[in-house]
C-alpha cells in the first residue's frame, strides 16, 4: 500500500487551508490517484485508500466537473483500513478540460491541480493544429504549457522542424529521446519544488516512455514500435504517479480527440496577435478581408501570415477539421461585441 507525505504529492498551501476550513476533525486529506468506474485510488499519509463519493457529493455535482478527478486534493473519512468516502473536493488551482471524445456534450477534467502540461507529440507526428488546441486548452487550465517532441534519436531530419516549432509558439520546446536520454533531464528540472506535471498527446507519442526515463526504470507498460515505426497505445487511464526524485507526475491516454471546452482565453493567448486584429475587424469574417486589405498595402508576406494564423485559429476551435484551405466558411473567430467598427 503506497504512502507519500503530503509534501511528496505536491501540497500547497492554499490546499492546505482550504482543507483546515473545511473543520472535519475526522478527515485525511489525500490526492486522488486514479479513477476506476466511479471509484477513486486516493493516497494519503495514512496509506492508500479505495474511495467511493459521498451520496451528498454527488447529489450537489451539478456536473462532472464537481466530482473528484485524477489530480484533485479531497477530504476523505476512512470506513476501513482500505476504503473510505469523499465527503468533499478542495477547490482546483488549475483543471484541464476537455470535451468528452464522441457525441456526448459533456466536459471531462482530464487532470487537476497541475503546474506544467507537457504536451508530448513525436518528432514525425507533429500536427500544428492538433498543437494549437492542445495549448489552448492548457493556457485554460491555468498551467503552464510545454511541447516534448519525442523520438528524436529515430528522426533527425526533422530538427529544421523542431526549430521552426519553436519560432511559432511561446511555449518552451524540448527535444527528446528516451533512447538516448536526450533532454529528459530538461523535463525533469519542471519538477523541482514538488510540482505536479501531467503528460497529454497522441497514442504512441512516447508519454509512458518518458514517465520510465523519469523513473529511472520500468514503472509503466510499454510496447515495440509498431511496424511503421510508431509508438502503440499503451496506457488505458489516468493516473498519478510520485516521482521517487520528488514531484508528481500524471500519465493520461493517447487522445483521439482533443475538444475544446470554455478555452476563450487559452485561445487568445495562443493566438494574440489574430485576436487583436480580429478585435478591430469590420467583418464577421476575417480571414480573405485581413489578407486582400494588408496585401494593397503592399505587406503581402505579413498579411499571408495573419490570414493562416487565423485560418490555425478557427481550425483549433473545431477537433474534426481538417485543413480549411484558403477560402474556409463559416469563420469561428468573429469581431467582439462593442469592437470598433470602420
Amino acid at each position: 500500500m503506497s504512502s507519500y507525505s503530503l509534501a511528496q504529492l505536491g501540497l500547497s498551501d492554499s490546499h492546505r487551508l482550504a482543507f483546515t476550513a473545511l473543520a472535519r476533525p475526522t478527515a485525511l486529506l489525500g490526492r486522488v490517484a486514479a479513477e476506476h468506474r466511479g471509484a477513486y485510488v486516493v493516497f494519503t499519509e495514512l496509506g492508500e485508500r479505495l474511495a467511493e463519493p459521498t451520496g451528498k457529493l454527488r447529489h450537489h455535482a451539478a456536473s462532472r466537473l464537481d466530482l473528484p478527478a485524477v489530480g484533485d486534493w479531497v477530504a476523505v473519512e476512512a470506513t476501513s483500513d482500505e476504503r473510505a468516502l469523499v465527503h468533499a473536493v478542495l477547490p482546483r488551482t488549475s483543471a484541464f478540460v476537455r470535451g468528452v471524445a464522441g457525441g456526448v456534450t459533456e466536459p471531462q477534467v482530464v487532470a487537476a491541480n497541475v503546474d506544467v502540461v507537457v504536451v508530448v507529440c513525436a518528432a514525425d507526428d507533429v500536427n500544428p493544429r492538433r498543437l494549437d488546441r492542445t495549448l489552448a486548452l492548457v493556457r485554460s487550465s491555468g498551467a503552464d504549457p510545454v511541447l516534448a517532441v519525442t523520438k528524436i534519436d529515430l528522426h533527425p531530419q526533422d530538427r529544421e522542424r523542431l526549430r521552426a516549432l519553436e519560432s511559432s509558439t511561446t511555449a518552451p520546446v524540448h527535444a527528446l529521446s528516451s533512447v538516448t536520454g536526450e533532454g529528459v533531464a530538461e523535463i525533469a528540472a519542471y519538477f523541482a519544488g514538488h510540482r505536479t506535471l501531467a503528460l497529454v498527446g497522441s497514442s504512441g507519442a512516447g508519454k509512458s516512455t518518458l514517465v520510465n526515463r523519469l523513473f529511472g526504470s520500468e514503472r509503466q507498460a510499454t510496447r515495440a514500435l509498431g511496424v511503421d515505426g510508431r509508438g502503440v497505445h499503451t496506457t488505458s487511464h489516468r493516473e498519478l504517479l510520485v516521482l521517487p526524485t520528488g514531484g508528481v507526475v500524471v500519465d493520461t491516454p493517447g487522445m483521439r480527440e482533443l475538444r475544446l471546452w470554455d478555452a476563450a482565453e487559452g485561445l487568445d493567448e495562443t493566438f494574440g496577435d489574430v485576436a487583436d486584429l480580429a478585435a478591430r475587424c469590420r467583418f464577421s469574417d476575417c480571414a480573405r478581408q485581413l489578407g486582400q486589405a494588408a496585401a494593397r498595402g503592399g505587406r503581402v508576406r505579413r498579411a499571408q501570415g495573419r490570414a493562416s494564423g487565423l485560418r490555425r485559429a478557427q481550425a483549433a476551435q473545431d477537433p474534426l477539421a481538417g485543413d480549411p484551405g484558403p477560402r474556409a466558411a463559416a469563420p469561428l473567430i468573429k469581431r467582439p461585441r462593442g469592437a470598433p467598427s470602420r
